[in-house]
């Protein structure tokens, strides 16, 4: 016996303001007039094109200068990595891993939850939705994370541009990972975890 769902009582959760209405085709929601949608719309699809634009990103934010100090005419620039190897050398170990997990671990683990979630949608896995869609919360509850290496690179710029010994200079990776973290944000957003449970609602009515 199939369990009951929202979907199969015709009832569908607006995406603005959460009220549970009966759904029709190209009906919208009776109190805030957004569209009703029972899965967002191109959910797959979508996702699969900001994993894959966060993925090709993450090259870049890596392997360029995050920020380039300047000091009485010399030049210096340090990427993510060079930057936490830094921090090691001079004792700052837990601001090294709060880096590390925070700018080069949090970003990829994102990509590659996500990639998985896709990958077995087109799988049709029945593998343990429950826990699936743990692995989804947790992208979305890591995700602000990602900004620290953007926060302190912000913030080094402004204290030291009081200053007139050295100058700070956000390098060509800061953009890059700007983009990776509002990417993953986005694909997050964008993925219907309510697609992981379909195949078990498709396998109970056969």
């Amino acid at each position: 016996m199939s369990a009951l769902t929202a979907r199969g009582s015709s009832l569908a959760r607006c995406h603005a303001c959460g009220r549970l209405s009966p759904f029709h085709d190209r009906e919208s929601c009776p109190r805030c007039g957004a569209a009703l949608h029972s899965r967002k719309p191109d959910s797959v699809q979508r996702t699969w094109a900001l994993v894959l634009t966060a993925t090709i990103l993450y090259i870049p934010a890596n392997v360029l200068p995050m920020m380039r100090i300047i000091s009485f005419g010399r030049e210096q620039s340090d990427t993510i990595m060079s930057g936490i190897i830094y921090f090691m050398r001079t004792g700052s170990w837990p601001l090294a891993l709060l880096i590390f997990f925070a700018s080069i671990v949090v970003p990829l683990l994102k990509i590659v939850i996500l990639s998985f979630l896709l990958l077995s949608l087109h799988r049709h896995s029945r593998w343990r939705p429950d826990t699936r869609t743990r692995l989804y919360r947790l992208t979305v509850i890591i995700g602000r994370w990602s900004m620290l290496d953007i926060f302190v690179v912000t913030l080094m710029v402004a204290v030291v541009s009081m200053g007139r010994i050295a100058t700070i200079e956000p390098g060509p990776a800061a953009m890059a990972f700007a983009l990776v973290v509002v990417t993953t944000m986005l694909a997050s957003h964008s993925f219907d975890p309510r697609l992981l449970w379909d195949e078990m609602e498709r396998e109970d009515r056969v």
